[in-house]
């Protein structure tokens, strides 16, 4: 059995946290927020970033300059269909996303997302522990592994879940303070 397997698991865990974080609006201008966005670029759907130049100008407006200024309408029904929840504005050649600031019940609501996000990323974490042990029973009932060295890698196993799980409960205080901060 190897352990590197499952603490690759768990670390895509964490990784995909991170990722749902960078979603996560905090009243200031974040241009990844437009990273799942895509355009129809004749005919073909292709990512905002290949299609425009995104930049922040401001601390909380994202400038969104197309390549072709005939890409304008369909980059901001692009935007208008998302969830980021932005209205865009354009002068004729860019774009412009304005951030409002958060009010406080929008605070409270994100964390509350953000610490969902945590939970079930640490569940995540806790079924791959589960899946290592189912494994090393096998293994054990295989005879293919002693019983001492099924507890040994149990106990590297559950340090590995603890080492998850405390990156996963820094990453959220890291986010929480950051949509809390005004």
């Amino acid at each position: 059995m190897e352990i590197k397997d499952f603490e690759s698991r768990m670390e895509k865990s964490l990784a995909n946290l991170s990722e749902e974080y960078v979603s996560i609006r905090a009243g200031r201008a974040n241009p990844h927020i437009l990273d799942k966005i895509t355009v129809d670029y004749y005919g073909t759907q292709s990512p905002l970033q290949s299609v425009a130049n995104i930049s922040v100008p401001e601390a909380r407006v994202i400038q969104i300059q197309p390549w072709e200024s005939s890409l304008i309408k369909e980059i901001e029904k692009a935007i208008m269909c998302s969830d980021i929840g932005l209205t865009p504005s354009n002068d004729g050649k860019i774009i412009r996303l304005v951030f409002p600031e958060l009010t406080e019940e929008r605070r409270k609501e994100l964390a509350k997302d953000v610490k969902k996000r945590a939970e079930n990323s640490k569940v995540a974490v806790r079924n791959i522990r589960r899946d290592a042990n189912d494994s090393i029973k096998k293994e054990q009932k295989a005879t293919e592994i002693s019983e001492d060295e099924a507890k040994q890698l149990e106990d590297k196993i559950q340090k590995l879940t603890d080492k998850y799980v405390g990156l996963i409960d820094k990453t959220m205080e890291e986010k929480t303070n950051e949509i809390m901060t005004v």
